[in-house]
């Protein structure tokens, strides 16, 4: 019965996490900690990733908008879909630099917060 709650509480916090994504604007980028912020999961970044590793192909997130604090796409343990996630993130004009990070200071979005 333990094991039952805890894939219900992993789903319910999955769920948290797909719906702070989803808010990230056309043209802007998030990352892992701002999204587990804003899914009521502070200090919870990781979580973001395992999140969004476990998102099935089927359902339309905007995952490629969620990058590390460095500015950076995180290497993934499928080769080369880091060159997928840049290539979906250019297509919206955000901008890599030659060290191949986003600038958080332009592209990094800030959602309003409640009045």
């Amino acid at each position: 019965m333990a094991e039952d709650f805890d894939v219900v509480g992993m789903h319910h916090t999955y769920e948290q996490i797909y719906a702070a994504v989803r808010r990230i604007p056309r043209g802007r980028v998030a990352t892992y900690g701002q999204i587990a912020a804003l899914a009521g999961l502070p200090r919870q970044a990781r979580m973001v990733g395992y999140a969004l590793n476990a998102l099935p192909e089927s359902r339309s997130l905007p995952w490629h908008r969620v990058i590390n604090a460095k500015g950076e796409v995180s290497p993934r343990s499928e080769p080369g879909f880091e060159r997928v996630q840049r290539a979906l993130l250019e297509r919206e004009g955000i901008e890599f630099d030659a060290r191949d990070r986003v600038s958080l200071a332009r592209f990094r979005w800030q959602p309003r917060l409640p009045r």
